[in-house]
Parts: C-alpha cells; sequence; structure tokens
C-alpha cells in the first residue's frame, strides 16, 4: 500500500468534484447490486451522471437548504441519487428499509413519520418498493428514482447544473435514528460536520489513496453512508461495493470480495463478523482459496465489541492470511456523524479486564487477572479498548449527576466535543437541549478512560439495579448466547419491578432446541451466576422475533413492552 496519506480540504462539493478527477471507482459485487457479474464505473461516470441528477432537482424546483428522502436498496442508483443531491446543495435523507415483511404497517408508518418531519420536498422510491408505500393526504410528492436519473424523460445534463455557493453550515445528510414512530429524531450534519468527520476519520484511520474499501452495510445506516460512501466517494478511493441482502444471504461472500479485490479496509457490527466466522470455518473444511492478506482495517461497531467473538474470527481469518493486527475496534455515533474514537491502526484489539462486582457495586473499573475462562464469563469484564478521539474531537467521562469529570478507571457518561459533533436534532429543540450539557454532546453511553483510551460499559438507560449492584444487560446476554440451544447475538435482558419495589431481570432468549425446558433451566442458572440473583422469568421465543432496529440492533425497550404485552412469539415446551 502506498505510503501517500489522504489530505483533503474544501467543501463536501468541492471534494466531490475533484474526487471525480482520480483513477478509481466503485466495483459493483453480488447479485443484487451486479446481477451479471461485477461491473467497474469510475468515480468520474458516477460524478457525471450525479450532476445530471442534481440539475433534474433543480429543474423540479428544489433549492440548496431543501431536503430529499430516498427509499431504496443498495444500488448505483441510490448512490448516483445521494451524490446528485449533495452537489445540488441538498440534504439526503435515505430512509431505512422494513426489516421483516411481516411488520410492514410500522414501517410505512415510520416512514411517513420520518418524511413529514424531515420536511422532504421530494420523494425518491425504488420501483420494487413503490407498491409498499402509497401517497397519502400530507405527503410530498412521490416519483421513482430512476425518474432523475440520465436517460430518463425530461432530465437535463449535468451541463446545466446551477453548482450552489459554499455554506458550511447547510445540512448534506438528516439521518434519522432508530426510535419511536411517533418522535423520529433526525440527526442534522452540515457541510462543515461531515467534511471535519470524514478528515478526522482518514488521519486518524491513516487511509491512503491506494486504499480498496469494501462494504456491503446500508446506506441508511450512519456507518454505510458516512464511513464507507461518503469516504471514498469524497476522498477519491476504490471502493467495493455489494447490498446487505447479498452478506445475509452468504456471508462468506463478504471474505470473497476482500479475497478477490485486494479489500484493505472493511468495516461490520459485532454479529457480521460472527457470520463471517462461521464461513471461513466452513471454507477452510472445503479448502476453499483465499486471500485476507491485503486487509489491514477490519472494523468492528455500531453495536458492543464481543472480544470472544473477534478472537475467534481472527483465528478463523489467519489461515487465510489475516493478520490480528488489522482488527479495529471503534466507537462513533450518528451524532458525530460516525466516527468518535479509533484505535491506532495496526495495534489489533486491546482489552482491559476488571472485576465485574466491584464494577457493578462502585462503577469502578479494578484490573484483575483472570486464567479460567470459566471465571471470565461470571466474575470479570472483557472490555476493549476504543482508542482516542479522532482529530477534533475531545472526550471525557463525567458524573451523571454532578456533572464533574470522573478520573480514570471510574465509570460515569460519555461527553464528547468538538468539529465532528452535531448542531442537534431536527426541530427536536427539547431532544436537542437534552443531548447536550453547556457545548458538551451526552452521548447516555456509561463509560470510563484507561491511558487515554475509551472503554464502554453499557448504556445509561440500560443498566438494571439488582441487589444494590449495577448489571449491564450485555453481561448477561453475551454469557446467555453462548449456552447450547441459544441462538448466539439474539438475546435481550431487561430490568422489571418486582417485590417490594426491588428490579429483577428477565431474560429473552431465541432458541433453536429439541429441550426447550433444559434451555431455560440452563438461562436461569447462568443468569444467577452472572448477576446473583434468579431472573424473574425466561422467555424462549421463535426465531426472528426479538426486536431489532433497521440497522440490526437488539431494542431492549421495545423488547419489554412486548413481553407486558404478551406479544411474543413463544417456543411450545
Amino acid at each position: 500500500m502506498s505510503s501517500t496519506f489522504i489530505r483533503a480540504t474544501g467543501s463536501t462539493i468541492e471534494r466531490l468534484e475533484r474526487a471525480a478527477d482520480r483513477d478509481t471507482g466503485v466495483r459493483f459485487v453480488g447479485h443484487s447490486v451486479a446481477p451479471d457479474g461485477p461491473v467497474y464505473v469510475p468515480w468520474r461516470q458516477i460524478h457525471d451522471e450525479a450532476r445530471s441528477v442534481a440539475a433534474a432537482l433543480q429543474a423540479k424546483g428544489l433549492v440548496p437548504g431543501d431536503h430529499v428522502a430516498v427509499l431504496g436498496p443498495t444500488s448505483r442508483e441510490l448512490m448516483t441519487i445521494v451524490r446528485g443531491c449533495w452537489m445540488a446543495g441538498i440534504a439526503s435523507m435515505v430512509l431505512p428499509l422494513p426489516m421483516r415483511m411481516g411488520s410492514l404497517d410500522e414501517f410505512v408508518n415510520s416512514t411517513r413519520a420520518r418524511i413529514r418531519h424531515g420536511d422532504a420536498k421530494l420523494v425518491l422510491i425504488d420501483d420494487q418498493l413503490a407498491a409498499f408505500y402509497e401517497a397519502a393526504a400530507g405527503d410530498p410528492p412521490i416519483e421513482p428514482m430512476g425518474s432523475v436519473m440520465p436517460g430518463a424523460p425530461n432530465v437535463p445534463s449535468g451541463d446545466r447544473l446551477e453548482v450552489p455557493d459554499d455554506d458550511p453550515n447547510r445540512l448534506v445528510i438528516l439521518q434519522y435514528t432508530s426510535g419511536s414512530t411517533s418522535e423520529p429524531k433526525g440527526v442534522m450534519i452540515p457541510d462543515r460536520v461531515l467534511t471535519a468527520n470524514i478528515d478526522a476519520c482518514c488521519e486518524a484511520a491513516v487511509l491512503t489513496e491506494d486504499e480498496v474499501m469494501t462494504s456491503w452495510l446500508p446506506l441508511y445506516h450512519d456507518m454505510g453512508l458516512v464511513g464507507f460512501l461518503a469516504i471514498p466517494m469524497c476522498q477519491g478511493v476504490d471502493l467495493v461495493q455489494a447490498a446487505p441482502q447479498d452478506f445475509m444471504a452468504s456471508p462468506g461472500a463478504w471474505m470473497q470480495w476482500i479475497s478477490d479485490w485486494g479489500g484493505t479496509a472493511t468495516a461490520g457490527p459485532n454479529f457480521s463478523w460472527v457470520l463471517a466466522t462461521r464461513a471461513l470455518k466452513l471454507a477452510a473444511k472445503k479448502g476453499q482459496q483465499l486471500d485476507l492478506s491485503s486487509l489491514t482495517l477490519a472494523l468492528s461497531g455500531a453495536e458492543p465489541v464481543d472480544p470472544k467473538a473477534v478472537e475467534a474470527f481472527v483465528a478463523a481469518a489467519e489461515p487465510f492470511g489475516f493478520e490480528g493486527g488489522a482488527v479495529f475496534p471503534a466507537f462513533g455515533m450518528a451524532e458525530t456523524a460516525i466516527g468518535a474514537s479509533f484505535p491506532k491502526r495496526g495495534d489489533g484489539l486491546r482489552c482491559d479486564t476488571v472485576d465485574r462486582e466491584v464494577l457493578e457495586r462502585t462503577r469502578v473499573a479494578k484490573p484483575v487477572e483472570i486464567t479460567d475462562p470459566d471465571d471470565l464469563a461470571v466474575t470479570a469484564r472483557r472490555l476493549p479498548m476504543l482508542g482516542t478521539a479522532v482529530p477534533g474531537m475531545e472526550l471525557k467521562v463525567v458524573d451523571p449527576d454532578s456533572r464533574e469529570e470522573l478520573p480514570e478507571r471510574h465509570v460515569g457518561e460519555l461527553l464528547l466535543r468538538g468539529t465532528s459533533v452535531t448542531p442537534g436534532y431536527y426541530k427536536r429543540d427539547d431532544a436537542t437541549r437534552a443531548l447536550f450539557h453547556e457545548d458538551w454532546l451526552c452521548t447516555g453511553d456509561l463509560a470510563y478512560v484507561l491511558d487515554g483510551q475509551l472503554i464502554l460499559c453499557g448504556r445509561i438507560k440500560d443498566v438494571i439495579i439488582v441487589g444494590g449492584r449495577n448489571v449491564f444487560p450485555e453481561d448477561i446476554e453475551r454469557a446467555v448466547g453462548g449456552l447450547d440451544g441459544v441462538r448466539a447475538g439474539n438475546v435481550i435482558a431487561f430490568g422489571m419491578e418486582g417485590y417490594k419495589g426491588k428490579e429483577s431481570v428477565v431474560v429473552v432468549a431465541e432458541v433453536r432446541a429439541d429441550d426447550p425446558d433444559e434451555v431455560r433451566e440452563t438461562i436461569h442458572h447462568r443468569t444467577l451466576e452472572v448477576c446473583g440473583l434468579p431472573p424473574r422469568d425466561v422467555m424462549l421465543v421463535q426465531a426472528g422475533t426479538l426486536p431489532k432496529t433497521s440497522s440490526g440492533k437488539l431494542q431492549r425497550a421495545k423488547c419489554k413492552e412486548l413481553y407486558l404485552d404478551e406479544q411474543l412469539d413463544l417456543v411450545e415446551g
């Protein structure tokens, strides 16, 4: 790989213009985006097509500062429309796709809520989804995505585009977070925040001009849209682009794409690395030939990083040339565009092992040495070190009540400040006020700092207080997820008020087992070991039952609602 580090300046539009002049592009792979086989498209061609899209939007009367909602699967068309919006000074609102066909009413309601709350002046929808979303009174105009693409009737040449003046505070992205349909929260990403975070991520990850970024991530999620579209698109590096459905249908294809095209950087949430591990083990058994030696940045983020899962991936990938130092556990959020803290590239996974009970009782991370893996699961926590704040950003951990900064190894709320921080939520002054303390963004995450590095413990709202201990649901979920008969990554634990107002634990697990009663008993005992008290209830449910966000994160609050309403699809037995 070249040692030439990517350096860029200027607005998003200026960067897109310059990046198009590089001899790089996008290779579309996977059946969904390349049904006839891999297709390579230079950034210059995509850029020229995006200029036509931008001119078409202007011809429809849209002006800089307007918002356009886009609803469609990952495709060349979707990427081009996003780029076209940005070239016209229009904010893109890429909307989530339905997670399950059984929840179409919820999908339509949440989509309409986002469109209307975000003041979309136009909705562009893929033909495959048009039948699912019908216009209703109060909706903005809805048109096919193809109607603004080059070659469609009345789409002008890109030469007709009137490039808007720079405005660092004009929104480029309106990113809606997963949440209730009644109160959607749109994270505002103006030009100054997007460009600052692109620069910060490139510097912190030491991205070079010869990167080959490889992604199947959904473009309605910040990791896919900013991390693996905006960065390569604005910096002009090669991108190998697949679709989420192609990865889910065949997780091993992800590793094959990296091998085939020399991928140097990729990313995924924890569950995707678990699926890749299984695929690599199967590939090894079959004697399949893969070359993962080019991969030097394997980012794990978007959900808690499980050290056991990371180490299992490394063990499965090393026979194919992968080096463990490429593992890149990071922290980010939509409210910082994408990147907030990155480790040093090449350091791999580093963990802090702490006494679980001391952490839960005193919120102090006391280091311990554990040699027995069984003891580790019950008496200690291995917590990944997530690096330092990216350039232009700073972080601190404070007492959630007094807001006083805490010393190292003391757990409190993580606060962030700097150039990559959103100005707030669109038309949600209440939520914006709650998001900030003075000029610090309050993440809602419990964390501590060690040697300047960030270590996350869990979400404040999810902590379960049991017998005077602050139990983190992730600990129960991981301990239970490793049991026979339980679907790993498909366990939710939450607190319930019990006898005399004391909180107790409920565990809901997706299972595939011949003897549900035995699995339930095993879960009961493992939960008792982890939190010191028996669970109030253990619910075994069918695969696909647990509620998840559009990006695949487990929804504990929603699961609790379903539990109280007796709406969970239980396993018989």
